[in-house]
């Protein structure tokens, strides 16, 4: 496997893009529910609506279309939320500012950020990330296992494609959990959150001469549905609650789909709706507290 983009080298016709968290691996839903969340909850000092708050993550992160955003861009729209209806979150405005301005989300252009702008929510952001990872880096591996099937598809994937991890999570971490498993073994060059994002990296592997209709993206959010589109490229869904009839399905049509050049068209639409059923719309929280505390 390659971990360099200039050292990758297309060898075949075809190319497999597929996401980490929540599509190969079962781990979005620990990695939120037990340390994402807490882990905000914690540094902003929002114990006494925890259960709310938490709550509200989880619909942010992983129940509906926003499920799968950048931790970074979840953490300021969750905040946003928390300063209009429980407390102050002082420097707002400057998360949302680097969030949508910066080329890169992760540790090393916040820390970047932070030195040059020494706001406190950057600092902040910063601190609860690297404890974020700190707490994903603690779960064991017996809690961090693929779906049932992944191992099969992938090795059935590479015989016929090329086979990219195209994921917005710590590069550590997925190679570890990649590793764990001997999953990298079908890889051949993985891509996370240090590459920037999912839109970027796809784009970055069509320039090694790739065809777009020869490309697939695998993914179980929206915003692994709009890195596709951007690019335009196929996208295939790993749907939420039948994530192993997901990858049954796609090594044993959607792939050969791919290779026979037959995904477009009817078959894309029929996925691209099942996909849209599974994942609700997401509201914000509804109301603004009468008081708020600053923070």
């Amino acid at each position: 496997m390659s971990g360099k983009v200039d050292e990758f080298q297309k060898e075949k016709e075809c190319l497999l893009c597929v996401d980490s968290d929540g599509c190969a691996m079962d781990t979005m839903d620990i990695k939120h529910i037990r340390c994402f969340g807490p882990c905000m909850v914690e540094e902003w000092g929002l114990s006494q609506w925890k259960e709310s708050i938490l709550k509200r993550w989880n619909e942010i992160n992983l129940y509906t279309m926003s499920r799968g955003i950048n931790r970074f861009k979840g953490l300021a729209k969750a905040l946003r939320e928390i300063d209009g209806v429980y407390c102050t979150i002082k420097d707002i405005d400057v998360l949302e500012r680097w969030v949508e301005e910066s080329d890169e989300l992760s540790n090393q252009a916040l820390g970047k950020a932070w030195e040059k702008e020494k706001s406190i929510i950057l600092k902040k952001a910063l601190a609860w990330s690297e404890r974020v990872n700190q707490k994903i880096d603690a779960l064991s591996f017996e809690e961090k296992k693929p779906f049932p099937g992944v191992k099969e598809a992938l090795a059935f994937a590479h015989e016929r494609a090329d086979v990219a991890i195209v994921s917005s999570a710590n590069l550590q971490a997925v190679e570890e959990e990649w590793q764990q498993y001997d999953l990298l073994e079908d890889v051949d060059i993985l891509l996370a959150q240090n590459m920037g994002s999912k839109a970027r990296c796809i784009g970055t592997l069509l320039e090694k001469g790739y065809q777009p209709g020869n490309v697939m993206m695998v993914g179980d959010a929206l915003g692994d549905y709009e890195a596709a589109e951007k690019n335009g490229v196929f996208f295939y869904p790993i749907l939420v609650g039948e994530e192993k009839e997901s990858w049954k399905e796609l090594k044993e049509k959607a792939l050969k789909k791919l290779e026979e050049g037959t995904f477009g068209g009817e078959y894309q639409k029929k996925k691209l709706e099942e996909f849209r059923n599974h994942l609700k719309q997401d509201e914000p929280m509804p109301g603004v507290g009468k008081e708020k505390k600053e923070w």
